[in-house]
């Protein structure tokens, strides 16, 4: 049999594969995994794709991200038609318990990213293709298999942009027009030289084909794999619901499956399968990184008078550790000079890849580069992670390692006003599973608290800020995730004020304020907020008669909700000072005013509070 006649026969299988598990299931998008069934069985066993099956983490496999992780159904078919996955395994899909969701996530490990939320996968392949050319220096080629209705994403386009920028020739897009999405046509139905031109105008090489001729397919291939210095795009046209005459075009089958009494119909217009045929995948080349030897951190050091701001910190923390974490990799988006990642990149300019004003794409590459061991530090103004916030809820269902730095967060940031001031950053961190949210108040904690971020196996955030604060912390101090300091305690303590970044040194200023009226308060660094230092809230509840908690930070979701929570069974109440008007310009210090958070507001507080007892 020739190499044509057994992937028509492999094609078939799958789409057998495809079509009985969804109907075993109840669900799934069995029409949406047909369309690409061809595409995908040339790709794996058509002598293109090189992956050592025995070790899906070998360093030089190719790597395949499905960004239409709805199609998952084609994607476990496949790996059951190189004889990965046995039909048992591959008749559990979509039921409790099995590897095999009904998106792709890693808990099959042949899944590089968990993918679902579209218009992501091709930012992730953008991050392990970087790592590739850039970083392991390794020959893989990166596949990534896309919708067409994901191509109205503007992540998708951020991410062609800079794959073209950085020359990403081992970059393979996959691109499936099948026409139809969720709801009927898509923005260019069928019209392949529409996406061909938006396309190659962004560097890009273009392969229109038929995505059901093989002979196509695997010539589109060969070509994309002789791109020079710029990513490849195969762009197919494809026939949703292929092989299956009642579902091919035709709208209103998306997401759903096949019924029981409607499969024996389906099974047989595919053809007669083989059930015993399994494709083989040519290995890699046994090739690996270059071992990178661990160092020794230099010490750090910080005069007590010249106040620094956390944000500088950052950087300097970021150059100084590198050694000793030799698979750090920084990410910017074109305000290195604010965040302060530039002092890395000063000193390790290989390992600072800028990615513009483009944060989807960013955060998305950051999860390409954890998925390859890498120790992506990923930065921008707090304000503007927002933006990537469906990259990152979605990259904890990846086990990825990602650390996240938000600076110039807060009214503190001044005169350039409300746009630009991060207020929701915490909350946001917060609540992804897991994760460590972490705000230093000085030079010091800062450096100590992304050693930390470094070590710790997760994704994790720091948010700094723009002004210079003083130096509170000795070099030696000792910080720790979870942690908090106690920075002032007495048994007079009559209240306990809880802060963390800026409004800490405004309740630093309260207290000896405070102090020369014979008012004793306790301050409490709460530079963990999560996950928060439980232990020592619950000892300031049970010593002091209330706590106050204070935040640059709107009320929602920051500070003062976290303590609350960790009080949840104290009598003890939490009163909250928050940023509750609407943000406006002006001097760092008329903001904290204006928002009842600064030193006078914290005083104000406690005397109101001391009136009322």
């Amino acid at each position: 049999m020739d190499i044509e006649g057994r992937l028509k026969e492999l094609a078939r299988l799958i789409r057998y594969y495809i079509l009985v598990s969804t109907t075993e299931a109840g669900s799934g998008h069995p029409t949406s995994s047909l369309s690409a069934a061809d595409l995908m069985t040339c790709l794996l066993f058509g002598n293109v794709f090189r992956f050592d099956i025995a070790h899906p983490e070998h360093p030089n496999n190719d790597r395949l991200i499905f960004s239409k992780g709805h199609a998952s159904p084609l994607f476990y078919s496949q790996w059951a038609a190189a004889g990965v996955l046995s039909y048992e395994q591959l008749m559990s899909l979509r039921k409790f318990g099995s590897i095999l969701e009904g998106h792709p996530t890693p808990a099959f490990n042949f899944v590089e990213a968990a993918t679902g939320s579209l218009g992501q996968g091709l930012s992730i392949g953008v991050g392990i293709a970087l790592n590739a050319k850039y970083i392991d220096k390794l020959p893989y080629n990166t596949f990534v298999l896309l919708g067409d209705s994901e191509m109205a994403e503007g992540s998708q386009w951020e991410a062609i942009q800079i794959a073209a920028h950085y020359k990403l020739d081992n970059l393979i897009g996959i691109l499936d027009v099948n026409r139809l999405g969720q709801r009927g046509e898509t923005m260019y139905g069928h019209d392949i030289a529409a996406y061909e031109r938006r396309i190659s105008s962004f560097g890009w090489q273009t392969i229109m084909i038929d995505g059901h001729s093989l002979t196509e397919i695997l010539s589109a291939y060969e070509n994309a794999l002789k791109s020079n210095d710029r990513p490849a795009m195969i762009i197919a046209g494809t026939t949703k619901g292929k092989g299956v005459s009642f579902l091919e075009d035709k709208n209103g089958w998306h997401g759903k499956a096949v019924t029981k009494e409607e499969l024996p119909k389906a099974l047989e217009e595919i053809g007669e399968v083989d059930k015993s045929i399994r494709g083989e995948i040519p290995g890699p080349e046994d090739l690996m990184p270059e071992k990178k030897l661990s160092g020794t951190m230099k010490e750090i050091y910080y005069a007590h008078d010249k106040p620094v701001a956390t944000r500088k910190a950052y950087g300097n923390a970021l150059k100084r550790i590198f050694t000793a974490f030799p698979d750090i990799v920084v990410l910017d988006a074109e305000v290195s000079n604010s965040t302060y990642s530039e002092i890395f990149k000063n000193e390790y300019p290989d390992r600072f890849f800028e990615m513009y004003i483009a944060e989807q794409n960013m955060a998305g590459a950051a999860l390409g580069l954890s998925s390859r061991g890498k120790i992506p530090f990923v930065s921008t103004f707090a304000a503007f992670l927002t933006r990537a916030y469906d990259q990152i809820r979605m990259s904890q269902y990846s086990d990825s390692n990602i650390k996240f730095c938000g600076s110039h967060a807060g009214v503190s940031i001044g005169e350039d006003g409300a746009s630009q001031m991060g207020l929701e950053d915490l909350a946001m961190f917060r609540t992804l599973l897991d994760s460590v949210v972490l705000y230093p108040s000085d030079a010091v904690s800062t450096e100590r608290l992304i050693e930390e971020m470094a070590k710790h196996k997760g994704i994790s955030y720091i948010r700094t800020t723009r002004k210079e604060t003083p130096i509170i912390y000795n070099i030696d101090e000792k910080f720790m995730i979870g942690g908090s300091k106690v920075l002032t305690e007495s048994k007079e303590d009559v209240f306990t004020v809880a802060s963390a970044g800026i409004t800490l040194h405004e309740a630093l200023n309260a207290y000896e304020a405070l102090k020369k009226e014979n008012i004793i308060i306790r301050v409490i660094d709460l530079y963990c907020i999560k996950p928060i230092d439980a232990v020592t809230l619950k000892k300031a509840a049970e010593d002091t008669r209330a706590i106050i908690t204070v935040e640059d930070h709107f009320a929602e979701g920051g500070i003062g909700e976290a303590v609350r929570s960790s009080l949840a069974e104290s009598t003890v109440p939490v009163y909250s000072l928050a940023v509750r008007k609407m943000p406006r310009s002006g001097k760092p210090q008329e903001l904290l005013e204006y928002e009842e958070i600064s030193s006078k507001a914290i005083i104000a507080k406690v005397k109101t509070l001391l009136g009322k007892m």
